[in-house]
This record gives C-alpha cells, sequence and structure tokens, in this order.
C-alpha cells in the first residue's frame, strides 16, 4: 500500500470534509464577530461614570442612576420624615424603599414613632434592629394629644360680672408620656393595640402582632406565650398579666382538619390524628383519650388543654 492510498479520498468524501470546513470557517468567524461586539458594549458600559459621595468620579459596570451595589453603609441618626433620598440609602435602604418612603410622606403619612418605620416594605426585623437605635422623631410629628393644652379662662354664666376665673380651667400646659410607668400593668386579653401601645418597648409593629397571635391562640394563659412571637423584646413583658380566664374556643369534636390546623399548638400530622381518631372511636372526651398516640405527649396535651372545648 502507497502513501498516495492512505491519503485518497472519494468524491463523496472530499464533499463531505469541504462542507466541514465551510462550517467550521463560519462558526469562528461568528465567535470572533459575536465576542467583538461584546468587548466594545463592555468597553462602553464600564466607562459609565458613578458619582461618589464625595465628590469623586469612577468606573462602574452599574447604570448610574441605580448604582447601590458597593456603597458604604453608615449609620447615623434621622428623622424618617425629613431623611432626604441621599441620608436614606447612604443607612444602607434600597433606592425603591426610597420611593416608597416619598410616596408615603407625599400622601400625607407620618412617622410619629420608630415602631412606625418598621412598616416599610421590605424591610426585615435585622435591619429595623440596627436602625432602630438611629431613628429620631422630631416632636412636632408627634400626636397633639400627647400635650395637655391650657383651657381657656371662662366666666361664670352665672354672674359674669364677678370675673373670677374657673381654677380648674387655669392649668399649665402639662406634656406627658403615653407609656404606662414601673409598677403598672396593661392586660395581655384585652386584645386592643392602642392599649399594647402604651407598654415601653411596644410600637405598632410588636402591638400587631401581639393581637394576631392572641386571636389565633383564642387567647392568653400566660405572659410566657409572648416568648413564641419572634424577636419580642420579653424586657416589656413585666408590663403584662393576664387578669381574665378564657373561654375554650377550639371545638376539638367539630372542627375540620383545615380549622384544627390554624391553631398555633396544632400541626398538620396533630389535626388528621385528632380527624382520624373521631371517625374510629366517636366524639373526643377529655384530652388524655389522645395521649396514647405519638402526635399527644403530655406537654402537648398540657398546652392545648385551656384552649379545647368538648361540645
Amino acid at each position: 500500500m502507497t502513501w498516495r492510498d492512505l491519503v485518497y479520498l472519494n468524491k463523496s468524501d472530499r464533499q463531505v470534509l469541504l462542507a466541514l470546513l465551510v462550517v467550521g470557517v463560519i462558526a469562528l468567524a461568528a465567535f470572533f464577530f459575536a465576542g467583538g461586539k461584546d468587548d466594545a458594549a463592555k468597553d462602553r458600559f464600564d466607562a459609565v461614570e458613578v458619582p461618589l459621595q464625595h465628590g469623586q468620579r469612577t468606573a462602574s459596570s452599574a447604570p448610574k442612576y441605580y448604582y447601590v451595589e458597593g456603597r458604604r453603609v453608615e449609620r447615623f441618626a434621622f428623622d424618617p420624615n425629613t431623611a432626604d433620598s441621599t441620608q436614606l440609602l447612604r443607612l444602607g435602604l434600597q433606592p425603591w424603599q426610597v420611593r416608597n418612603i416619598y410616596k408615603y410622606r407625599a400622601a400625607g403619612g407620618i412617622y410619629r414613632e420608630k415602631a412606625d418605620f418598621a412598616n416599610l416594605y421590605g424591610l426585615t426585623v435585622k435591619q429595623y434592629r440596627e436602625l432602630e437605635p438611629y431613628i429620631q422623631i422630631s416632636p412636632d410629628y408627634l400626636p397633639a394629644s400627647t400635650l395637655r393644652l391650657p383651657r381657656q379662662h371662662a366666666r361664670s354664666e352665672a354672674s359674669p360680672s364677678s370675673g373670677v376665673a374657673d381654677s380648674a380651667h387655669a392649668a399649665a400646659p402639662v406634656a406627658y408620656s403615653p407609656k404606662i410607668k414601673a409598677g403598672e400593668t396593661v392586660d395581655l386579653n384585652a386584645l386592643d393595640t392602642t392599649v399594647y401601645k402604651t407598654v415601653p418597648g411596644i410600637g405598632s409593629f410588636f402591638a400587631r402582632r401581639i393581637l394576631d397571635y392572641g386571636r389565633r391562640l383564642g387567647g392568653y394563659v400566660s405572659v410566657d406565650q409572648l416568648r413564641e412571637i419572634d424577636d419580642f423584646p420579653m424586657e416589656s413583658a413585666i408590663f403584662f398579666i393576664v387578669s381574665a380566664k378564657i373561654e375554650p374556643s377550639l371545638r376539638i369534636n367539630r372542627l375540620s382538619l383545615n380549622e384544627l390546623k390554624r391553631h398555633p399548638y396544632i400541626n398538620y400530622y396533630m389535626a388528621r390524628a385528632i380527624v382520624d381518631y373521631r371517625r374510629q372511636q366517636g366524639p373526643i372526651h377529655d384530652l388524655h383519650d389522645l395521649s396514647l398516640l405519638p402526635e399527644f405527649p403530655e406537654d402537648v396535651i398540657a398546652r392545648l388543654r385551656p384552649y379545647v372545648s368538648y361540645e
């Protein structure tokens, strides 16, 4: 066999080889062409200058009107009612959060206490905890009810010429705090956010959490149940008491599986076990009837007992 026999290709083989070469050349050209455009676009994009805080300018790969990545987060005192966008961004807030603050203020919204700022959409508990010590609400934005204004002196209608002023209406302005003092308490089962907000350390955010959790439970039986609320400031628990006994409202023999598992102390598997027991054994007369089920150890039964009604 000669070398010509090795390199000899028939006509069909030559056509296939030629076609492959053409495709390869086209693919290589397309690759270099596309890569050149990407590099050019990248060069143009990288040339966008972004203003920094101290008047410096540098190149960035992000559009200058939305440049937030890599900025230095600072902590300083601010009033959410008056802080401008530059200050809010320096605090680490996102541009869309700043826009929401501006929209809220433009619509007449006012941050009257620190806890009101926790309602900002997208703000996490961790972020709020970090910002809370720096929030300073100007007294100008507090409710007028926080001041006890002097009453006008009034003449007695019976003797208009006497000229004697009613001393009860001559009191000087006295400012007072809406928060209760040490030694005073409020009922945890008041289920009223206005009452809860009189407790030191409790604002609108946690007042709403206390109310919502109390309604889901069917009332509180112990102040320690506040520990079951995520991130609750337990130093405020000393101002709460449970003075009234709740009425059991968890009708264990009537509620459906979905209704049962809405209670904070009953999960899906427990609800299913209750429904299965009712179907197989009949009505439940005491939670002790469930003690043989693995879903109901003694501590779970003790926690549920105050809420269960057997009607």
